[in-house]
């Protein structure tokens, strides 16, 4: 007896008095509702990359029916972008100890015998491997893309995109079939499971304090991650995000960035005053402008904050260039721009190109910035020329711009 206890596939194994449903149950329905916002704002953030524009910004060829619920992402509120994709990071961060918590909760029931007593019990347990894999997956994923380190095979965009169905479609299966049972289990406290220890160890600390413990964790990293999205003072605290430090230099370019120059391969040959041109191309022909030609134009100012997928954001910086609508105007759409294909100098690697649609187009606040806080753009901020548009991702608004096309895509 002494050596089955030994195995984990004993119930005797695992001594836990913290384990049972009503702990089980509690952790349960925190994440019912938060990996719910999380799906949500997942899919917003998704909707904001204006996939259905163009294949230049879809990232998830082939989504078929996945992609039924897109939709043209607006320009206003300006911190829309920040706020829903701030909220998806921080909030994917916070909810790390309750995930681990609740999977340590459950432990025993992986290594239960019988692996399978009936074909409707192996269908739950072939659900709980999509559960269980499939959060993990989307949990490391997600923390692997927001501190920048792609060790995974293959793009981050469709596989955290196709996971999340996978894993969401998982989850909803499984809350539809134990919610009222964890509801219960919390009113009740009942105690009668298969979680319980039969030969419990010494309790040294209460189950409600182990909730302490676990919230305080997720407290802990909410503190130490959501100031890389509030920025301002909060951004001091961000210890553990990527662009939670100060800013990267003083000045009025002094403020975050994720891909510099160097890294792009953009020289001063590239931008020097006497090579660079833009090239607009649309309805009436092509024109060329030099930097000098584009000053020339009328100038206009926006505050506008960046904001990137990683859930990061800047403050709002003070933008000075020529409105994307008047670049349309020139190549013969002076009345309702149409969509633009912007390109980069930049050669290779993701987002070299990226498609605007006419709405964001329109707006009087998107600008091809030549300024930023009352000085020219540094190489690493985009010098020449960016495009800067209100509530679109970080990398829709393409630095070392080459090339606008306007015309629908």
């Amino acid at each position: 007896m002494r050596d089955q206890h030994r195995l984990p596939t004993s119930p005797g194994f695992w001594r836990s008095p913290l384990r049972g449903p009503w702990l089980t149950s509690v952790l349960g329905l925190v994440l019912l509702v938060g990996i719910t916002v999380l799906f949500v704002t997942g899919l917003v953030s998704y909707a904001a990359y204006n996939p259905g524009l163009s294949r230049v910004n879809d990232m998830t060829p082939d989504k078929g029916a996945l992609g039924f619920y897109l939709f043209a992402w607006p320009t206003n509120p300006v911190w829309l972008y920040r706020l829903t994709q701030g909220v998806h990071v921080t909030l994917g961060i916070a909810l790390i100890p309750v995930l681990l918590a609740k999977l340590w909760s459950v432990v025993p029931r992986l290594f239960t015998l019988p692996p399978a007593r009936s074909l409707t019990h192996a269908l739950e347990r072939i659900s709980l491997v999509l559960l269980v894999g499939g959060g993990l997956f989307e949990f490391i994923t997600g923390v692997l893309n927001v501190q920048l380190d792609y060790v995974f095979p293959g793009s981050f965009y469709p596989l955290h995109f196709y996971g999340a169905w996978v894993f969401f479609a998982a989850f909803v299966a499984h809350a539809a079939l134990k919610t009222p049972t964890a509801i219960r289990a919390v009113r009740r406290r009942h105690e009668e499971s298969d979680l319980v220890s039969p030969r419990p160890a010494p309790a040294t600390v209460s189950r409600r304090g182990a909730l302490w413990f676990v919230g305080g964790g997720s407290l802990l990293l909410l503190l130490t991650t959501v100031g890389q999205s509030l920025g301002g003072p909060f951004r001091r605290t961000a210890l553990l995000a990527p662009h939670g430090a100060a800013d990267p230099a003083g000045g009025p370019n002094g403020f975050q960035i994720n891909k510099t120059a160097a890294y792009a391969g953009i020289t001063a040959a590239d931008t020097h005053e006497d090579a660079w041109r833009l090239v607009v191309t649309g309805r009436t022909g092509t024109v060329r402008l030099s930097r000098t030609e584009l000053l020339r134009l009328p100038l206009h100012s926006a505050s506008l904050p960046i904001a990137c997928v990683e859930g990061w954001s800047t403050a709002d910086q003070w933008w000075r260039g020529v409105r994307l609508r008047d670049l349309a105007a020139l190549v013969g759409y002076d009345g309702h721009p149409p969509d633009v294909l912007v390109e980069s100098l930049q050669r290779h690697g993701a987002f070299r190109r990226a498609a605007l649609r006419a709405n964001q187009v329109a707006d009087p606040r998107s600008l091809l910035a030549l300024y930023v806080n009352g000085e020219e753009l540094s190489p690493d901020h985009g010098h020449p020329a960016r495009v800067i548009v209100p509530a679109a991702p970080g990398v829709l608004n393409t630095k070392w711009v080459a090339r606008l096309t306007f015309g629908d895509l």
